[in-house]
């Protein structure tokens, strides 16, 4: 089934409130600062808006909008091969965080929305990667998601426990066997009533939006010594391995000609092997 214009504008526009509120609340974890804007046009149609701080406390951070659109899906990321090469649109805000203190975790959390010939679907997920976990912030922001998850049926679609599952799956480090980090929750495909789907995908980007700035909040100033620094250093590496070998949303945005300072902004600003 496809999306009316006015279902995709609202889209649209609850994107760019999700972007600002996520950089708003790096600029209220870093005490200040300045965000460095770009726009960026995809010259096969569609484009985006990167926002980027980086501080004292927040060593990098980046909220960033796409919308792009073409004639020619390149498949392969879809649940059914025959979409290949079908008209295609998708849009998304995608976040990350590397704080300077080695205490404070790497959060990562993605929302979008993919069209391709007559049918759409949600996608997205949220975890979260400390270098040193803390058993409070891992319960809360499990808790946190699940809450949004029961929050949101969705007809039996959605369940925390198969998208923490799934989580745990998508980001596991095959090569390093290994998960990334202390998991969140990963869906895809989520296909049917767009009212219903929607208010789920809001609930999922409204509530990363606030738990993870808390998280930080806790953690920022945390004492700690050079070898720990170090070894933050070290364990970022993983996440670098990770983004550039398995992560398919890099792989989307090089796939359908995307900006590529964009598609590589997640990847962490000092790291070590």
């Amino acid at each position: 089934m496809a999306l009316r214009a006015e279902q995709r504008e609202c889209v649209l526009t609850y994107f760019i409130e999700l972007q600002e509120r996520l950089l708003e609340a790096f600029l209220q974890v870093n005490g200040g600062g300045q965000i460095q804007g770009r726009e960026w046009v995809r010259g096969e149609g569609g484009g985006g808006t990167m926002g980027v701080l980086r501080g004292e406390v927040v060593e990098k951070a980046a909220a960033n909008r796409s919308a792009v659109h073409g004639t020619d899906y390149p498949g392969g990321l879809d649940l059914k091969g025959e979409l290949k090469g079908k008209p295609f649109s998708a849009a998304g805000v995608s976040t990350i965080c590397h704080m300077r203190n080695p205490f404070a975790p790497i959060g990562h959390m993605n929302v979008r929305l993919l069209e391709v010939g007559d049918t759409f679907w949600f996608g997205g997920g949220a975890d979260l990667t400390p270098c040193f976990p803390f058993e409070e912030d891992t319960k809360e922001f499990h808790l946190a998601l699940r809450a949004a998850c029961d929050s949101h049926p969705c007809q039996g679609m959605v369940s925390y426990d198969k998208f923490s599952k799934w989580c745990d799956e998508y980001f596991y480090i095959p090569h390093r066997k290994s998960v990334r980090g202390v998991g969140g929750i990963f869906f895809d495909y989520l296909q049917g009533d767009f009212d219903a789907l929607f208010a789920f995908l809001r609930c999922i980007g409204d509530t990363y939006a606030e738990v993870y700035p808390r998280i930080l909040m806790r953690r920022k100033d945390h004492p700690f010594t050079p070898e720990e620094k170090e070894q933050q250093l070290y364990w970022r590496g993983r996440y670098a391995e990770y983004n550039l070998i398995y992560d398919r949303g890099t792989k989307f945005g090089l796939m359908t000609g995307g900006n590529t300072e964009a598609i590589f902004v997640s990847l962490p600003p000092v790291v070590k092997w």
